[in-house]
């Protein structure tokens, strides 16, 4: 199945759990993405053949702008255009369906949903955000749900990792909201292909022609290989102990990290 793939032409790499965990880069990753930038340039000039780096991540904790910038300061040469977030994906959905949200997102992500419309909301919109998960905040989703409000989840990660361990998701909350209201929420994050598919959109790249690294073996390795895409899950962030038997297919690759992934793609990918 693999040897009738096209050449690679575009690595997605997850963010948090992949590249870094809060403050703390992941050990080696910014020179793994400074080798890999430089040697894709030359393959570049050598044989014609674009090879693009996308950043996905699911991330609801922050704008785009602020994650720029934590990246920026943790040492990562990345540039805007570069990044691909569920937000923007959100975005994009609630300006399609023309609603007025209830954000339940955090308040430093708010940025990304400067202009559109939030008095009398007539959609929910879930993200991570920990101190609007409280049961007024909650209630109120819920009855505006029951009277018609679609659920619109960024993402459904049912935990992420943090410098003192593993912490909730929205997932939880996403499917409490489901389940009380008897409604299926609209996913817009990894694992959804759409998402994924989006995040190729203006590259020129067939999900076959793309590989994905990242340390969610469902949202991110096998959101990836379900829309196309070879996935490589890394043992850092939130995995644990035997996530590779928990999809099926099984990803392509495990790696130790994001440097060894960038040697594999270096070496047997290019």
């Amino acid at each position: 199945r693999m040897a009738a793939r096209r050449a690679l032409k575009a690595v997605l790499v997850d963010l948090s759990g992949t590249l870094h965990v809060e403050d703390s880069a992941v050990p080696g990753a910014q020179e793994a993405l400074k080798r890999q930038a430089y040697l894709f340039f030359h393959l570049l000039w050598l044989r014609s053949a674009p090879v693009t780096i996308r950043f996905v991540t699911n991330t609801t904790k922050e704008c785009k702008r602020d994650l720029l910038e934590r990246l920026t300061k943790l040492g990562f040469d990345i540039a805007e255009h570069e990044i691909f977030t569920s937000l923007t994906a959100a975005r994009n959905l609630l300006e399609q369906k023309r609603v007025r949200p209830l954000l339940l997102v955090d308040d430093k992500a708010l940025p990304d949903f400067t202009g559109i419309a939030t008095d009398d909301p007539n959609a929910v919109v879930v993200g991570l955000a920990p101190e609007h998960f409280h049961y007024e905040m909650m209630n109120r989703a819920f009855r505006l749900i029951l009277d018609g409000a679609p659920l619109i989840a960024i993402h459904k990660a049912r935990y992420f990792k943090k410098k003192d361990g593993l912490a909730l998701g929205p997932g939880p909350f996403v499917a409490g909201l489901e389940y009380a209201t008897d409604t299926q929420a609209t996913v817009v994050g990894k694992p959804e292909k759409t998402f994924f598919m989006e995040a190729l959109r203006g590259t020129g790249c067939a999900p076959e022609e793309a590989v994905m690294i990242g340390d969610d073996c469902r949202d991110d390795v096998g959101g990836a290989q379900d829309a196309g895409m070879r996935g490589i899950l890394v043992r850092t962030g939130k995995y644990r102990p035997a996530d590779e038997d928990k999809i099926n297919p099984a990803p392509y690759l495990t790696c130790e990290n994001f440097p060894e992934a960038v040697e594999h793609i270096l070496g047997r990918l290019l």
